[in-house]
């Protein structure tokens, strides 16, 4: 079963409470989303180290119920 949005929503902010998350379906398909996540734990880290800590917060979702992520990530400004 896909996850929705909400849930991916849902698991980002739980592991960073301070995430500005948005959560887009890009095919309307339930299967492929974009996510934009702006926090504050992401600073000093490299762009693949942000990345990780996101797909880590998906609780191995990734790959499995989440078929498709693109991801950006960034620091607050």
């Amino acid at each position: 079963m896909a996850m929705v949005g909400s849930e991916i929503e849902r698991l980002i902010k739980q592991a960073f409470p301070d995430a500005q998350v948005i959560i887009v379906d890009l095919k309307g398909d339930g299967d492929h989303f974009g996510a934009r996540v702006t926090s504050g734990a992401f600073l000093g880290k490299s762009r693949v180290q942000q990345h990780k800590m996101v797909y880590d917060a998906l609780q191995g979702q990734m790959g499995g119920a989440l078929h498709a992520l693109a991801l950006e990530t960034s620091v607050p400004k």
